[in-house]
C-alpha cells in the first residue's frame, strides 16, 4: 500500500506543475464567475497571450539545450517599430513580414553564435542584445509613439476561423509544429541529447554547437512571430519593452515542466503554462484587482517557477 502511495507520488511530481495551476485557475473562476466560460470571452483573453505563448515556443527549445534567450522583448519592439514608424514609406505585410522573421533570424544566429561558438553566457548576451535593441529603438523613436499600424495587421489580429481568433489558431498551429518537429525529426533528436549531456553528444558526434546555434535561431524566429501578432493587436504604434515577457517566457516554460537541459513537459505543457497566465489575467480582472496586484502576482509564479525549477533539478 505505501509502495502504490509513493508510486502515485512520484508520477504527480513528474506532471508538468502548469497542469494543476490551470486547473486550480479554472475551478476559481468556475465558482466566481462562471458566466465567463464563453468561447468569445476567453477568446478575448486568450488572444492577449498569444504572443507570450509563441516566445515560449523559442524559449523552451533553448532551455532545453542548457541555454536561455532573453532577448525578445528587443526583437518585439524593434519588429513594432518597423511595422508602425513608416520606415519602410508605404509598404505591406509582403515587405514588412519577411524583413521582421530576417531580423528574428539574425538576432537568433548572433545569439547562438556567441553562446555555442564564443561559450559566452547566455543570460548576459541576449540581455545585452535586448537591451541593445531597446536603445536603438527608443534613438530612432525619440521617446514618442512611432505612428499607425497598417489596418491589414489589425483586421488579421481581429480575423476568426470557425469562431476562434486567428491569433490563437497561429499559436496552436505553430505549437503542433514544434512538436512534430522535436519528435519526428532527428534535430529533436539532437536538442534531447545537447540537453541530456553536451560532453556525451559532442564525442556521439552530434553537432553541439550547430544545435545551440540554431535553437537560438528559431528562437529569434519566434519572437520575430511574437512581434507581428502583438503589433497588430495594437492600432497606434507604443514602445514596450517587453522585458517582463522574457521573464515570463522563462516561467510558463518552467511550470509547464522544462527545466535547463530536460523538456520532460513537451510542448504541450509550456502551452498549459501560458493558458495558466491568461487564467490568472481573468481571475484577477474579474475580482477587481488592480495593475500592481497584477505585477505581484507574476511575480510570485516566476518565483514559484523558480523553486519549482531547483526542486526538480535536485531531483533530476
Amino acid at each position: 500500500m505505501a509502495a502504490t502511495f509513493h508510486a502515485i507520488l512520484r508520477r504527480l511530481a513528474a506532471v508538468p506543475p502548469a497542469y494543476f495551476v490551470f486547473a486550480a485557475l479554472l475551478l476559481v473562476l468556475w465558482f466566481t464567475r462562471p458566466q465567463l466560460f464563453n468561447l468569445n470571452v476567453m477568446g478575448v483573453f486568450i488572444r492577449q497571450v498569444a504572443p507570450l505563448g509563441i516566445v515560449v515556443l523559442g524559449q523552451l527549445l533553448v532551455m532545453n539545450v542548457r541555454s536561455i534567450d532573453l532577448s525578445a522583448g528587443g526583437i518585439i519592439l524593434l519588429v513594432n517599430y518597423y511595422i508602425s514608424s513608416g520606415m519602410f514609406g508605404d509598404a505591406g505585410p509582403e515587405l514588412l513580414v519577411p524583413v521582421s522573421i530576417a531580423t528574428g533570424l539574425g538576432v537568433g544566429l548572433f545569439n547562438g553564435m556567441m553562446v555555442g561558438i564564443r561559450r559566452a553566457s547566455a543570460v548576459i548576451v541576449t540581455l545585452g542584445v535586448s537591451i541593445v535593441l531597446i536603445g536603438i529603438v527608443q534613438f530612432l523613436a525619440n521617446g514618442k509613439p512611432p505612428g499607425n499600424v497598417p489596418q491589414v495587421f489589425n483586421a488579421a489580429y481581429n480575423a476568426k476561423l470557425f469562431a476562434v481568433p486567428l491569433p490563437i489558431l497561429a499559436w496552436i498551429a505553430l505549437t503542433a509544429l514544434m512538436a512534430v518537429f522535436l519528435s519526428r525529426f532527428v534535430f529533436g533528436r539532437f536538442v534531447a541529447a545537447v540537453g541530456d549531456n553536451p560532453v556525451a553528444a559532442h564525442f556521439s558526434g552530434v553537432p553541439v554547437r550547430r544545435t545551440v546555434i540554431a535553437a537560438h535561431a528559431i528562437s529569434g524566429l519566434m519572437a520575430a512571430l511574437a512581434g507581428l501578432v502583438q503589433t497588430a493587436s495594437i492600432a497606434v504604434g507604443s514602445i514596450r519593452f517587453g522585458l517582463d515577457l522574457s521573464l515570463n517566457a522563462v516561467a510558463a516554460a518552467i511550470l509547464g515542466g522544462v527545466i535547463f537541459g530536460r523538456g520532460e513537459g513537451g510542448v504541450w505543457g509550456p502551452f498549459f503554462g501560458v493558458l495558466s497566465f491568461a487564467l490568472l489575467f481573468v481571475v484577477m480582472t474579474t475580482l477587481g484587482i488592480k495593475e500592481p496586484g497584477k505585477l505581484v502576482a507574476q511575480g510570485l509564479i516566476i518565483l514559484l517557477a523558480a523553486t519549482l525549477y531547483g526542486l526538480r533539478r535536485a531531483n533530476a
